[in-house]
């Protein structure tokens, strides 16, 4: 199976996904406030709150994670791409993706959600990452690895579209 065929995109709630991790949409404070990250905080119970507080705060770009409370996955890989109350940088997003791929590995994850990291309260641009983050992903899959799936799992219908159409063009 080539590094495209791992990576799927899907329409939903990353919260009812079930996978061996989910990638939280972070901030550098570890902050669990609106967005994928309130949602999570929400459905998995503070238990995830209370870990990210002894975690952090965390260098800009970095990964790191916890269990995952009440959900359903084993761990949230929490993504620092933007400071909290800051923006998210193409380089940022490049990072997060790139650590939380990395620290999926050291946890023998086998399948990983991702939101798509920074463009709610983050402000970046969804077609441009749309690209930042499958690219990274396909970097990744295409070296030595234990992951064997890969969601993109988007919660409108228009960043479902991005992220398929630009998908289906790296066919």
């Amino acid at each position: 199976m080539g590094s495209r065929e791992k990576i799927e995109i899907v329409k939903g709630d990353i919260t009812e996904m079930e996978v061996d991790a989910i990638v939280n949409a972070a901030n550098t404070s570890l902050f669990l406030g609106s967005g994928v990250a309130g949602a999570i905080r929400k459905k998995g119970g503070d238990v995830i709150q209370a870990e990210c507080d002894k975690l952090g705060p965390v260098p800009l770009g970095e990964a790191v994670v916890t269990g995952a409370g009440n959900l359903k996955a084993k761990y949230v890989i929490h993504a620092a791409g933007m400071h909290l109350g800051g923006s998210v940088s193409e380089d940022s997003l490049r990072k997060a993706t790139k650590n939380s791929l990395l620290r999926a590995e050291e946890k023998g994850v086998k399948t990983i959600a991702f939101p798509a990291i920074g463009t709610g309260i983050g402000g970046f641009p969804v077609e441009r990452c749309a690209e930042v983050m499958i690219d990274t992903v396909l970097e990744h899959l295409d070296g030595e690895s234990s992951i064997e799936k890969v969601y993109f799992v988007l919660f409108d219908d228009a960043a479902f579209s991005v992220f398929k159409r630009y998908l289906d063009q790296k066919k």
